[in-house]
């Protein structure tokens, strides 16, 4: 009666919309709703309850009614279009737009969906020009800035391009024009450390060339104001703070204008000023005054004035002004100018290096670094060591030296009462010897004369009546010499010079850190090595080309040895304490070092619970996120292998847990080689083994589609670690609401992999598959859609030789039963009757005891049915 009446209400419903009662017609359509069970009917109900929705302009409510008929019949033409019309008005017309095309899929001659489709496109673009303009982005910023709700990396990124776009002249017009001093103030007004300092940087760079809007800015924020923020102890703030004062007086002076009277006239008295901040030699009368950074700032600043020049003719231009500002200094009459050229060479070669190469090969410079190194006064031999030093990073420029300084360097070295002196001469000679790599077959100095230097920096690491920034060169000597298998055999070996070197490890100089890392990289042999190919190493040898050769402490065994006496050493403490330096002082290429050490650390299985238990899992976690595209995916390789065989709780102790997913899921990148993906998916299994919170997060960063992906692996490994993972993740509700969707193959694989040959797949798929159809009784009758052969795999599945699969099988028969009665009786009437009587009526031993059990209570379930009786 209930449905008769149902009907009776869409009929009176279509009859009040007829007349353009919408009011009357919703009231029908919704009593009707309540009646009715009927599918087919409620999708009509809700389509024409969203009609009802647009007419009256209730497009919220139209949207969800079109969405419910959807959801019953997801090839609704009609609902479709309704809702694409809701959606349209709501502003939602990238939802609208996917709506309409799947409209014009289905009816392609249909005008009203073309001309729809033709409209929305405009609309999208124009709402995209319009969001994407600078006036929409800057309002975005700051109410991203002023909402005390925003998330702190939103609240973080929207003031760095607030930052950038003051500075660009069109930018600071937007922000000026949009209300942007006001909205600036308020900044202020917060008082909050990283908001006023973004204000203080944009107000700088407004104020920057422009007179109107620097006398605008100075009222508005006071100068009293600016006096108190310059007072503050926050020294970032202050020097902030100068900024802004020294832009806005430049502006109001128009001394910016004077100074920038052409760019080019600008850039060589602005590098002819930083020149001549690289030359000073601190020893000298006549230097300016210097803090022990400043030089090396200065290096950094030439290297980013070149990183930013745009073509050649403009590092052309660039390399001239330097090489006439050398040349220009080298005088046979005056030494103290000599030294400032060589000093400039050796700063610039701390900057762009491939500048400074050029300028090593201007006439006369290389042979006074020589002539430098053979004076008597000691600032003369300090800077030029120096100089050798930076120098001999190029084989090339190594060689020469070899042939024409080494004699000079030895004599200093042997000579000189100044232990500053002494320990840089050391780590040049040191630097020599190893600028031939690995290369076996191109040692530099005789042989055993490496292990000398090397012994020699290794009594002076252990060495603690020396100062630290003295046994800091030791350090940088080692990570030069260490590319020298005997050196770092020996150097392993060493306990007392390892800890020394760790403890060193622990302090905050960014170039011990820096030198530590690369010295156990070459320990570790974790450096990248070039492909050997056979052939070519014929051709080389045949047109008698230098081929490289390996020296036989480098090959494997050795290697393991190093990493096990590290270990045993305490490396790991060390390298946990590195990797929480201050980001400043750990560099991008830094971490890239130390990801690589752990990587080689974690190789052997049997060292990686050593690695858990000294800390080594929650010190990859930050590695895996920062640095260097090569040193996370480094990072997340080496995490990958301590989730495989660890218990995530200990490895990765806390909230800390859920921070690995995300390395792991992006090891599973095709662009990764197969080990990478195959130990992230065996890192993905234990985790989502472990709790359902897990799976979710997994989940959520998407990883599903690429381990459905490997699961159509041919590789074995690969489809067996992805169907594992599977097998854990199919226990999480969205992963089976995925498998209950209709219009995928994913029920359909997982039955098909339970019919491969390979055991362990077969496994894994039959675990996932009995879980799925425990879950949902839909998905047990799906499964016998899916595949015609899903019976037959199903049998092989109940008589499978390797009892963990055999169960599985029996589970899932048992699931199927249970689920439906037709089902049921359709198994009853196959072959799989006689296995279940057949396995049933074995006697239970302690192995078989689940499977017999199971089979039973399969056999239980077709008595309750009446299928079967029981034989007294």
């Amino acid at each position: 009666m209930a449905e008769v009446e149902a009907v009776q209400l869409k009929e009176e419903g279509n009859r009040h919309f007829q007349l353009q009662d919408y009011k009357a017609a919703t009231n029908s359509y919704s009593q009707a709703l309540k009646l009715t069970k009927d599918k087919a009917l409620l999708a009509t109900l809700y389509r024409n309850r969203a009609a009802c929705g647009l007419k009256t302009e209730s497009y919220v409510q139209a949207a969800s009614d079109a969405s419910r008929a959807i959801d019953i019949n997801s090839s609704d033409i009609k609902a479709l279009y309704r809702r694409c019309q809701a959606l349209e008005h709501l502003g939602k017309l990238d939802q609208a737009f996917k709506d309409v095309q799947r409209c014009a899929t289905l009816e392609p001659r249909n005008q009203n969906f073309q001309e729809m489709l033709r409209r929305l496109n405009t609309s999208i673009q124009e709402k995209l020009r319009v969001q994407f303009s600078t006036d929409s982005r800057v309002q975005k910023m700051f109410e991203i800035l002023l909402d005390e709700n925003s998330e702190a990396d939103k609240r973080e990124k929207a003031a760095n391009n607030l930052i950038v776009l003051g500075r660009e002249e069109a930018g600071a017009e937007k922000i000026f024009q949009n209300n942007g001093v006001a909205l600036l103030l308020q900044l202020l007004d917060t008082k909050k450390p990283e908001l006023v300092l973004a204000a203080v940087r944009t107000l700088s760079g407004m104020c920057s060339g422009h007179q109107a809007r620097a006398t605008v800015i100075l009222h508005a924020v006071r100068i009293d104001r600016i006096c108190s923020l310059m007072a503050v102890e926050n020294e970032e703030m202050s020097l902030a703070v100068c900024n802004l004062l020294q832009a806005i007086i430049d502006s109001l002076s128009g001394e910016d204008k004077r100074e920038h009277r052409g760019k080019e006239e600008a850039l060589v008295l602005g590098l002819r000023k930083i020149l001549k901040v690289v030359g000073q030699v601190p020893d000298l009368p006549s230097c300016l005054p210097l803090t022990d950074n400043t030089r090396m700032l200065a290096s950094i600043l030439i290297n980013k004035l070149y990183d930013d020049l745009r073509c050649d003719p403009e590092r052309d231009h660039f390399r001239k002004i330097c090489e006439e500002y050398i040349t220009g200094k080298f005088d046979p009459q005056d030494m103290d100018k000599n030294l400032n050229a060589i000093q400039t060479v050796s700063g610039i070669l701390q900057g762009p290096f491939d500048l400074g190469n050029q300028l090593l090969g201007l006439k006369g410079v290389m042979e006074m670094m020589v002539a430098l190194c053979g004076s008597e006064r000691e600032t003369d031999q300090l800077v030029a060591v120096e100089a050798l030093i930076h120098a001999s990073t190029k084989l090339s420029r190594a060689t020469f030296i070899i042939t024409n300084g080494v004699s000079l360097l030895k004599q200093i070295y042997k000579t000189t009462k100044n232990e500053k002196i002494k320990i840089r001469t050391l780590v040049g000679l040191c630097k020599l010897g190893s600028a031939g790599g690995t290369d076996y077959g191109l040692r530099q100095f005789a042989e055993g004369s490496t292990e000398k230097l090397a012994k020699q920096c290794r009594k002076w690491l252990c060495n603690m009546s020396i100062d630290t920034r003295t046994r800091r060169w030791a350090v940088e000597g080692l990570a030069y010499l260490t590319l020298d298998a005997d050196v770092k055999d020996d150097f392993v070996q060493d306990v007392p010079a390892l800890q020394a070197m760790f403890e060193l490890a622990k302090t905050s100089d960014k170039t011990i850190l820096y030198s530590v890392a690369t010295t156990l990289v070459n320990c570790t042999n974790s450096y990248d090595v070039k492909e050997v190919i056979p052939e070519l190493v014929q051709l080389a040898k045949f047109s008698k080309q230098h081929v490289p050769e390996e020296h036989p402490k480098d090959k494997k065994d050795f290697i393991d040895m190093r990493v096990k006496r590290l270990l045993k050493a305490g490396v790991i403490s060390a390298l946990a304490c590195m990797v929480k330096a201050d980001s400043a002082i750990l560099t991008d290429q830094t971490k890239e070092l130390l990801a690589r050490v752990f990587l080689a650390l974690c190789d052997n299985p049997k060292d990686r619970g050593t690695i858990v238990a000294q800390g080594g899992g929650k010190a990859l976690i930050p590695l895996a996120l920062e640095g260097t595209d090569v040193g996370k995916v480094k990072a997340a390789h080496a995490l990958a292998k301590i989730a495989a065989v660890s218990n995530p709780d200990i490895a990765f102790p806390g909230e800390r847990v859920y921070e690995v997913v995300r390395p792991l899921v992006r090891l599973l990148d095709t662009q990764r080689d197969g080990l990478q993906n195959y130990e992230a998916l065996l890192g993905l299994t234990n985790l989502s083994g472990r709790s359902d919170k897990l799976r979710q997060k997994i989940f959520k960063e998407r990883a599903l589609p690429d381990i459905e992906n490997y699961m159509f692996e041919n590789h074995d490994q690969l489809r067996q670690a992805a169907t594992e993972c599977m097998c854990n993740m199919v226990l999480h509700k969205e992963v089976q609401e995925r498998f209950l969707a209709d219009g995928n193959d994913r029920l359909k694989l997982v039955v098909l992999l339970c019919g491969e040959d390979d055991d362990k797949v077969q496994n894994a798929a039959a675990g996932a598959l009995a879980m799925l159809t425990a879950a949902h009784k839909k998905l047990c009758l799906k499964m016998t859609q899916v595949t015609t052969q899903w019976l037959e795999i199903l049998q092989r599945l109940c008589l499978h030789d390797q009892l963990s699969v055999q169960h599985r099988g029996l589970v899932i028969a048992y699931n199927l039963l249970a689920a439906d009665a037709e089902l049921a009786k359709k198994l009853v009437e196959s072959e799989l009757l006689e296995i279940l009587t057949v396995v049933g009526k074995q006697e239970p031993d302690e192995k078989k005891a689940e499977v017999v059990q199971t089979a039973r209570e399969c056999l239980i379930k077709c008595m309750d049915y009446g299928f079967i009786k029981p034989v007294s």
